[in-house]
């Protein structure tokens, strides 16, 4: 479990949608929300820069969803880190690894809110990133491995010192 700082919250709001496969904004009574598939691996990407902060030593990635219906099965995730710019044109995407996030299960009541996570060690499994510099995470549902469904929506991503 992460004991470090946050380094930064990313919300709905925030995605770059990629070009295809891509979760969609919707809202669950006002609230925003990503809408992921439960048969397509959709992703959201969010762009942020490593807080100078940040001392190094990993970072744990928190999920919080719901379903959208589903009150059984398991909900998983991906999550992937690149460096932007300083170490590859911005043309191109050069993700780290995915790392997964093992599939919890769904609460019992549509709209509770579930947070997953997975702790990353610090070096190519997050692409090298250094403090202040601009990078990305994409978040895809892991539909290979989970069981509930109908969509999985996305609240919001916290990345936390490890």
């Amino acid at each position: 479990m992460a004991t470090g700082n946050t380094l930064v919250t990313l919300y709905p709001a925030d995605n770059e949608p990629p070009s295809s496969n891509y979760a969609t904004l919707d809202t669950r009574n006002g609230h925003p929300v990503l809408d992921f598939d439960d048969t397509t691996a959709e992703a959201a990407v969010f762009s942020f820069v490593l807080p100078r902060t940040y001392a190094n030593g990993g970072i744990t990635v928190y999920v919080g969803s719901s379903a959208t219906s589903a009150t059984t099965g398991t909900i998983g995730w991906t999550v992937e880190i690149e460096r932007v710019g300083t170490a590859q044109d911005t043309d191109s995407d050069s993700f780290a690894t995915a790392a997964t996030i093992t599939a919890a299960t769904v609460s019992g009541t549509s709209g509770i809110v579930t947070t997953s996570n997975v702790a990353i060690t610090d070096g190519a499994n997050i692409d090298s990133i250094a403090v202040g510099e601009l990078c990305r995470i994409r978040v895809k549902r892991d539909v290979a491995n989970d069981t509930a469904t109908g969509d999985a929506e996305l609240h919001f991503v916290e990345i936390k010192e490890t």
